[in-house]
């Protein structure tokens, strides 16, 4: 489990925290600092152009791919996350992708190698493969005919008779980038969150490309006033709990790496299982139990009695936490938890309300509307960046075996 500065300014973009979790893992300065993204979206949202974040897109794309030029030697390349590995794992021949790879895997990244340099990448760009030429499909929904992409588990799709589909149907791959890297070496790269990446490209006939910046095109995301009232609400409550919090309570979970791992694996369980927390004092109780559970199952693993202790004691340091601050205020924490929720909920509303792309679950009955898979907000120096998503939602689709997976041939 990383510390909070490593999520807030990563220098390689391989993960990002939840807004929600910087609660828990961050600290005083992560209850801030979500607080701080909010209030930004909610004054974009309100058409302040003075706003101090950025927003992306993220888009439901595999595998995630990197490409550009080597630093060391000023080849072009193509590579997956191993580029960042203490030797770098990258890709400039066929040869080398057929030596580490094989199948799908495989035929995209030689697909990458082979059109990419068409589009001029400066330096190292980081991106998600979205289609290959054979991935299209011709599909009706709800008696539209479209053509669409499923990378993974959402479905991407354009109307048949649009210019986008026609640039699509005509192009080799797709790929959306997201993050620009520069830097000397591939160990010393820092990422660039962000930037409009498009811009600098030149056009292929060969591969589609965007970037991942946030446009409304529509000219519609506004929120009117009553929806910003409803967030300034919701964040102004989380003001009042988090200024009625001792530091301590604040602190404790993120503190302790082990506490941080038990308790992020806590929330996870109830993502997976589609649970919204709702009564917060049960949900902790409930958190302290699976805790104490897990650490049970781990000492019975052990065969000595010294490897069981160990357990024990881990567990005891774990759980001090909530025998030191209170079960109640914990659930104070948690109480401040949901309502950053509640928050970032209406926001993801907002912004997705002006997609120029359908975006769909596929079930064995046809098709279902849904929301894209979340949005990045970055600062506005690029270099901290936090993703929103409603995971309830993105969590069923991934883990529910009814909704078909763009791997699921």
């Amino acid at each position: 489990m990383k510390r909070f500065a490593q999520f807030l300014n990563e220098e390689k973009n391989v993960h990002m925290v939840h807004i929600e979790d910087l609660v828990i893992l961050g600290g005083v300065k992560g209850v801030r600092s979500a607080i701080n993204y909010l209030r930004s979206l909610r004054d974009m949202l309100e058409g302040n152009t003075s706003s101090s974040v950025n927003v992306t897109v993220k888009w439901d794309g595999a595998p995630a791919i990197f490409a550009g030029y080597d630093p060391s030697d000023g080849k072009f390349f193509v590579a997956k996350k191993g580029i960042f590995n203490k030797n770098p794992k990258v890709y400039k021949t066929d040869s080398d992708i057929d030596a580490d790879t094989s199948g799908d895997l495989n035929a995209k990244l030689k697909l990458a190698l082979k059109y990419l340099p068409e589009i001029g990448i400066k330096g190292v760009i980081q991106g998600d493969f979205l289609y290959s030429k054979n991935d299209l499909k011709k599909e009706d929904i709800d008696g539209e005919s479209y053509i669409t992409f499923h990378p993974n588990t959402i479905v991407y799709a354009v109307p048949e008779k649009s210019k986008i589909a026609q640039r699509i149907l005509r192009s080799q791959l797709g790929v959306v980038w997201h993050t620009t890297y520069r830097g000397d070496s591939f160990e010393g790269m820092s990422a660039s969150f962000g930037e409009k990446i498009a811009d600098s490209l030149k056009p292929s006939s060969n591969v589609w490309f965007v970037d991942a910046v946030y446009k409304d095109v529509s000219g519609s995301a506004t929120f009117t006033k009553d929806e910003s009232q409803e967030v300034t609400s919701a964040l102004n409550n989380t003001l009042k709990i988090f200024n009625s919090l001792n530091r301590k309570v604040v602190e404790g979970i993120g503190s302790d790496n082990d506490r941080s791992i038990r308790v992020s694996a806590f929330i996870n369980s109830k993502v997976k299982q589609n649970e919204r927390i709702r009564d917060t004092k049960s949900f902790v109780k409930d958190m302290v139990r699976y805790i104490s559970d897990y650490y049970q199952k781990e000492a019975d693993k052990k065969k000595t009695e010294k490897g069981k202790q160990a357990q024990y004691e881990k567990r005891d340091q774990v759980l001090s936490y909530f025998n030191e601050v209170g079960e109640s205020n914990v659930a104070n924490l948690f109480d401040l938890y949901n309502l950053l929720i509640d928050a970032k909920l209406m926001i993801l509303r907002k912004l997705d309300s002006t997609k120029s792309v359908g975006t769909f679950l596929k079930t064995k009955d046809g098709f279902e509307v849904t929301g894209q898979e979340g949005f990045v907000a970055i600062d506005r120096l690029g270099k901290n960046a936090v993703k929103l998503v409603d995971r309830l939602t993105f969590s069923k689709a991934n883990f529910d075996p009814s909704y078909i997976k763009g791997w699921q041939r």
